[in-house]
């Protein structure tokens, strides 16, 4: 997996990414610790809120924001996202009002939105061959995992030694740093240029996914995803501590597991997908995560939920929502020609983070009145979601991973004309 980083683009690329992530994993940890310090007992309310911010910004402003951008330098977009993240960070120390936080959040996760889609549309240009591209996506999924793990442990370290405010200058050097590294390389621009007026590129993406049957699919398992990580996210301090009486550390390792089994997934995926389909990954993954969280409502309501359990659960979840995650790129690239990615990718960015909207809220509504039935409800929405995108993903569907000369081809199941012909139908072997 590590042979992509002799690829001295990617591996720029790459390590702005692993910074830029820790730093976001800071602020993570501070940002908690500054909604107590305004708000005292409503400081869930306040992240609440500001995790909905977040939500919104990425399901909103994601394909506006890359639409309009897709005009000028995707290294210079890359460059100008990171800087205002960074005076964002920068500036949370300063808040001295809850609406302060809001706004502040609000600007940071719409620059994250703009500069996430860029990146990923820009990783299939500077590797040519399939077997590095999917290496770079296992690298990328990784990094997510491993900041999940140490950024808490890092800011745990530094607080013995400074305050929280630190943390967020922590947080504003990371993206500093991955604005140094984005400028360093040279980033090529799409072979193909974008076509039709703004509102038209604003909305390629979202035709695209209309249009592709593949991509309809795949939006289907990013629901199941979105159901088991409200399940861990929301659900694993109550879990932990109230069902099980556990300590707060314990939660820390309930979450560790969770990630364990990411990272695991992860790491064999590259490999996976030389033997495996991405449809029969992606659809055992989805049935994976239906079960889990069934094999979860069942044990809850006997009885039989236990701390070895919970960790066992955790971990298969883990790895079930890596096996969804990783492979997405591969499918995003080979379904929109190279100008029309960007819209792709930010299409995907938006429309996946969508379904956290519903999830988060539903898992914690339901929870509050019977975890099993949260459970329950959360399983039968990745099971729905699973059924529904392996039924909408043509079986005979082999994705091309093209380079070079760029062709879109009707796929089994597509007629090639209407709104898929504008937004750039997705590429398949006949």
């Amino acid at each position: 997996m590590l042979a992509v980083l002799r690829h001295r683009t990617y591996r720029h690329l790459f390590a702005a990414q692993a910074v830029a992530l820790t730093g976001t994993g800071l602020a993570t940890v501070a940002l908690g610790l500054l909604a107590y310090d305004l708000a005292g007992a409503d400081a869930g309310a306040v992240l609440g809120t500001a995790l909905a911010l977040k939500m919104l910004a990425y399901l909103l402003i994601g394909p506006i924001a890359t639409a309009l951008a897709e005009r000028c330098s995707r290294r210079t977009l890359m460059c100008a996202m990171d800087l205002a993240r960074a005076a964002a960070a920068l500036a949370l120390p300063f808040v001295t009002e809850v609406w302060q936080i809001y706004v502040l959040i609000l600007v940071l996760q719409a620059a994250s939105a703009a500069f996430t889609p860029t990146f990923q549309a820009t990783l299939p240009e500077i590797l040519d061959r399939e077997e590095d591209y999917t290496r770079a996506l296992s690298l990328s999924r990784l990094a997510y995992d491993l900041e999940a793990l140490s950024s808490p442990l890092l800011a745990a370290a530094l607080l013995t030694a400074v305050g929280y405010q630190w943390l967020f200058t922590g947080t504003a050097a990371g993206f500093l740093a991955s604005a140094v590294l984005v400028v360093s390389v040279a980033i090529p621009k799409p072979r193909t240029e974008p076509s039709g007026g703004r509102w038209a590129r604003t909305t390629r993406g979202f035709k695209l996914y209309a249009a592709t049957p593949r991509l309809r699919a795949l939006l289907c398992m990013h629901l199941a995803v979105a159901a088991a990580t409200a399940m861990v996210v929301v659900n694993t301090v109550v879990l932990v501590q109230g069902v099980l009486g556990r300590t707060a550390g314990d939660v820390a390792i309930a979450l560790g597991a969770y990630g364990i089994g990411s990272i695991l997934v992860t790491l064999a995926t590259p490999r996976l997908l030389r033997r495996r389909s991405d449809r029969q990954v992606m659809a055992a993954a989805a049935f994976t995560l239906a079960a889990g969280l069934t094999a979860i409502a069942a044990a809850l309501a006997t009885g039989a939920f236990d701390w070895t359990w919970l960790l066992a659960a955790w971990t298969a979840l883990g790895a079930a929502t890596a096996a969804i995650l990783t492979p997405t790129g591969r499918l995003v690239t080979a379904s929109a020609a190279a100008g029309d990615r960007p819209a792709a990718f930010a299409a995907q960015f938006s429309l996946s983070h969508g379904w956290f909207l519903i999830a988060y809220p539903l898992a914690g509504w339901l929870a509050a009145s019977d975890m099993a039935i949260a459970a329950a409800v959360l399983a039968a929405v990745a099971a729905a979601a699973a059924a529904t995108g392996l039924a909408a993903w043509p079986a005979r569907d082999p994705v091309a991973f093209l380079r070079g000369t760029e062709r879109s081809e009707p796929a089994h199941g597509s007629s090639g004309t209407g709104p898929k012909a504008e937004a750039g139908t997705y590429v398949a072997q006949p």
